[in-house]
């Protein structure tokens, strides 16, 4: 690729879903890039999905929580360059409360899913700790 070429842009979602008590719903991820590391629920926008489509599709695929697209509250585009590895990824975040006590159920490409108190969240892959303090600051 020469300098004058531009990287495609892949669209991804992420979503950040707390409870009223305090807790945050991490994924621990199944492959690279961070394989093994925390993260938010999220992944790739299909074909023909809005990104609340994607969002609620890959919040339940990742943690068996159902969510209704409109419940979501979008925090922002998060772009910036470096931000994940494989290339130019730009997401769409999401924050969404949900019900203390809410069931988590790994799925697709999470290996585990928990609640995390927020203030002791373990150290979390790509910007994602970007997305959480905007999210503190979105609700």
């Amino acid at each position: 690729m020469t300098r004058t070429e531009t990287e495609p842009e892949i669209r991804t979602v992420d979503v950040v879903v707390e409870t009223n008590d305090g807790h945050i719903a991490l994924i621990e991820r199944d492959w690279d890039p961070f394989e093994g590391d925390w993260a938010l629920p999220g992944g790739h926008r299909d074909e023909g999905e809005t990104n609340r489509e994607a969002a609620v599709r890959e919040l339940f695929e990742e943690t068996g929580v159902r969510v209704a697209p409109e419940d979501l509250k979008e925090i922002g585009e998060f772009g910036q360059p470096g931000r994940d590895p494989r290339g130019n990824y730009v997401t769409v975040a999401y924050v969404i409360q949900v019900p203390a006590g809410t069931v988590l159920t790994a799925g697709d490409d999470a290996r585990a899913a928990r609640w995390w108190p927020r203030n002791s969240l373990p150290p979390l892959a790509f910007d994602h700790a970007d997305i959480l303090a905007a999210a503190g600051s979105a609700s």
